[in-house]
């Protein structure tokens, strides 16, 4: 599916505090510079209803519950995101550039909740009929180093306020992702000064483009 849509779909992942949205400002305009329509959405949300879940995920008030029901709760946001908002971009033509997406879901549900791969394999293939990134940005640093960053932005959500040891295994899963798909996922040093960091997106976002280009 994910070669008949007529747009590109691009992911930014990483933990907390790694740089996701000032670089994703960055390749808006990169893209836009280039003559992109660009539609920039995150997840979870991205539309109005998912956006409803999103804060039930995020809300550090939240009564806990079980690692199923945060996936399932993710999947569906990425349901409604899929069908309000990525979909229609790609099909006429946009690229989309989407903070964080199912890689995410590997990274904190399965290497960080425990939650089978299997399982979350599964309701991928379901729900996303073989769409999947055409590039992925995973901006990578030290744990201590992101978290630390991440509380000087003001108080944490759900996530941001978990234990040392989970986000050493969301990335670990991420780099695990990162192994595994290198055509794919294109790993970025984000504890590199922002120029450096920007240098190397510059460049897996040029390859795309040449690639697209040389498709037309």
């Amino acid at each position: 599916m994910k070669d008949e849509v007529q747009g590109k779909f691009i992911t930014i992942e990483g933990i907390e505090g790694v740089g996701k949205s000032t670089n994703i400002a960055f390749m808006t305009r990169l893209l836009r510079s280039a003559g992109k329509e660009v539609v920039v959405t995150r997840e979870p949300g991205g539309t109005p209803f998912a956006e409803r879940i999103r804060a039930l995920l995020v809300d550090p008030d939240c009564d806990p519950c079980t690692p199923d029901t945060e996936l399932l709760l993710m999947f569906a946001s990425r349901a409604e995101h899929l069908a309000g908002k990525i979909w229609p971009a790609l099909e006429r033509g946009a690229w989309v550039v989407c903070d964080r997406f199912t890689d995410a879901t590997f990274a904190y549900q399965g290497a960080g909740r425990g939650i089978e791969s299997g399982h979350i394999g599964a309701l991928e293939a379901w729900l996303q009929k073989g769409l999947r990134p055409h590039l992925t940005i995973l901006l990578d640093a030290d744990v201590q180093i992101g978290l630390e960053r991440a509380g000087k932005r003001g108080e944490l959500d759900r996530f941001e306020r978990e234990e040392l040891q989970f986000f050493d295994r969301v990335r670990a899963g991420y780099l695990d992702i990162a192994q595994r798909e290198p055509e794919r996922v294109k790993v970025v040093d984000a504890s590199s000064a922002l120029a450096r960091v920007q240098e190397q997106i510059g460049r897996h976002l040029a390859a795309l483009l040449e690639e697209a280009d040389a498709a037309d």
